[in-house]
């Protein structure tokens, strides 16, 4: 029997149990407004001028403010009466700020107000092997995307976690095989077309259609920025037909739905798709071995609280393709969160 020793400390295991902390805590901050008062001030604050601007008590404030310098979210130095002065740190100031191009405000939000409460009920997903919609917001999940979409404002904010991810993590994967000659491009389930724009940017001669639900449609034209180079196609992509295309794109997408449902999909697409066309699938994959990234392993899990899907390995995905008519599979490992699968007719 193994002997455990006293003076062994639980270090990792501690960070682990309370690593809510640190998720509320930057939660929090992004809430309240700090990151954008620090960037819109243009000058070191004091706690006291925060926590009046942003209608906080002074005592809270100081230690949410003390707590994100811990986390390097902020940094801080002395004034000449002795107080001491906060700033954003670059990082800060490029992925925590509404204003910024690179923003993660509305990931964080989604994550603290939608994915956080349905990970409240994760012992009851791993008994039950469900999605905790009814639990965590008390609507039923017999139509997942009505659940996912069950108020505008909760379809705008998912709309907007779609933009975030893709500022960040968009480029990569349209850049990791070479996509120019797919001149017609269908995005099925592309939201706003926050990737498609990256397309038209890096293929300027693609014709990208975002293909989505009707209500998706009509909140990406009156939310978000057009394009003239990007259109909209309403529909269903497990109900009705799809138009013909060179090239398919399903981001974030298979990973929402089980084995069967995904062989239906990519069926349907082979069957549509162009002589000598594809689709790219754009999922964080997990390693072949069960060691990670941990990243997606965690992603599986959100999978379970949230949808009827799950995280995959690349080879996973290849025998779905592979049964849905698809001959030829590359698989492309980023390094990043978001991995890329090209199949061809």
């Amino acid at each position: 029997m193994a002997v455990v020793k006293e003076d062994v400390y639980p270090k990792k295991i501690l960070e682990y149990m309370e690593g809510y902390l640190v998720s509320k805590t930057l939660f929090a901050a992004c809430e309240l407004g700090v990151f954008d008062l620090l960037q819109d001030s243009q000058r070191p604050l004091a706690t006291a001028e925060v926590a009046q601007a942003l209608d906080s008590s002074e005592d809270g404030m100081d230690r949410l403010l003390s707590a994100c310098a811990g986390l390097e979210l902020l940094t801080t130095q002395p004034s000449t009466d002795g107080q001491v002065l906060y700033s954003n740190t670059e990082m800060s100031s490029m992925f925590l700020t509404k204003s910024s191009p690179r923003s993660l405000y509305h990931s964080i939000d989604y994550n603290s107000n939608t994915m956080y409460l349905c990970w409240h009920y994760l012992t009851n997903a791993v008994r039950e092997g469900k999605n905790q919609y009814e639990r965590a917001f008390g609507v039923s999940s017999k139509d997942l995307f009505e659940a996912m979409y069950r108020s505008d404002e909760e379809m705008v904010k998912f709309m907007q976690l779609m933009n975030s991810i893709w500022n960040i993590c968009g480029r990569d994967v349209v850049m990791a095989f070479d996509l120019s000659p797919f001149k017609s491009v269908y995005d099925l389930g592309g939201c706003s077309g926050a990737l498609a724009r990256h397309c038209v940017q890096i293929y300027p001669d693609c014709n990208v259609t975002i293909f989505d639900l009707p209500k998706v449609v009509h909140m990406s034209r009156e939310h978000f920025p057009s394009d003239d180079r990007i259109h909209f196609h309403e529909g269903d992509f497990f109900k009705d037909s799809l138009p013909e295309a060179d090239l398919y794109i399903l981001a974030r997408i298979l990973h929402d739905w089980t084995d069967e449902r995904n062989v239906e999909l990519l069926t349907k697409i082979h069957q549509s798709c162009s002589p000598g066309g594809g689709v790219l699938l754009v999922e964080a994959l997990l390693s072949e071995d069960n060691t990670g990234p941990l990243t997606a392993q965690l992603y599986s899990l959100n999978m379970l609280v949230q949808t009827e899907g799950r995280e995959r390995k690349g080879s996973e995905y290849a025998a779905l393709l592979t049964k849905a008519g698809f001959t030829t599979v590359h698989i492309h490992k980023t390094g990043k969160v978001y991995d890329a699968v090209l199949a061809l007719m």
